[in-house]
């Protein structure tokens, strides 16, 4: 085989490769959005692998050779969900804008995905759920000691950052993010258990809660 066999040979590999891996990934992807949506409406605990592969059109042995168990799916849709909420509130960390500005782009953005993504909803009632749960799996269980107070002391950071600005109200900043979280989390369950022209609130509600002296009509 001379040298051009080889490196053609060596380069249908490596495409083969990528295929096969993004193959995975799509099909791990449809896996987890189907998964969502059951875990959300029926319970961990109700759902069956079976549901699960009549949800996504896949058969069921195929489902098991991209994981191992229905708990396996679970925590990976829980445990992804909480990295990306981590990797945004860690970005919001780490912007330059002052904190009164980063509250305000979090509170937009938020208000936003939960008027707009069912799958942002479902997820946080599956991970409110999960939390609530004492027969939860044990890996699942350690997965939200490890990452579910994140988003709570970023935003207590930012907070903080806001109040020696003076641009934010006073409080405890933890019990500020607190309030934060425990809004958006119940207006994202409120949401995902409502029609689609259910009353809706507006950005400046929290704009008032947390900002002072903010314009709140020209921020939205």
């Amino acid at each position: 085989m001379n040298i051009q066999s080889i490196i053609k040979e060596m380069k249908t590999i490596a495409r083969s490769k990528k295929q096969n891996e993004k193959m995975r990934e799509d099909r791990n992807k449809l896996i987890r959005e189907g998964a969502v949506k059951l875990f959300a409406s029926k319970g961990f605990f109700a759902t069956t692998i079976t549901d699960i592969a009549k949800e996504v059109s896949m058969a069921q042995g195929l489902i098991y050779h991209y994981y191992k168990s229905k708990d396996d799916i679970y925590l990976d849709v829980i445990s992804r969900a909480l990295d990306m909420m981590n990797e945004a509130v860690q970005g919001l960390r780490q912007s330059d804008q002052p904190a009164e500005e980063k509250i305000k782009a979090a509170i937009i953005e938020l208000f936003k995905t939960i008027k707009t993504s069912d799958r942002f909803n479902h997820t946080v009632k599956i991970i409110t759920n999960a939390r609530n749960s004492t027969a939860i799996p044990e890996p699942v269980k350690q997965i939200l000691d490890e990452k579910r107070d994140i988003p709570y002391h970023v935003l207590a950071e930012i907070f903080e950052q806001g109040q020696r600005d003076g641009r934010i109200v006073e409080g405890d900043p933890y019990e500020l993010s607190i309030v934060f979280w425990t809004f958006i989390n119940g207006l994202a369950i409120y949401k995902s258990t409502r029609e689609t022209d259910a009353p809706f609130p507006e950005p400046a509600i929290l704009f008032s809660t947390f900002l002072k002296n903010s314009q709140i009509l020209d921020s939205l």
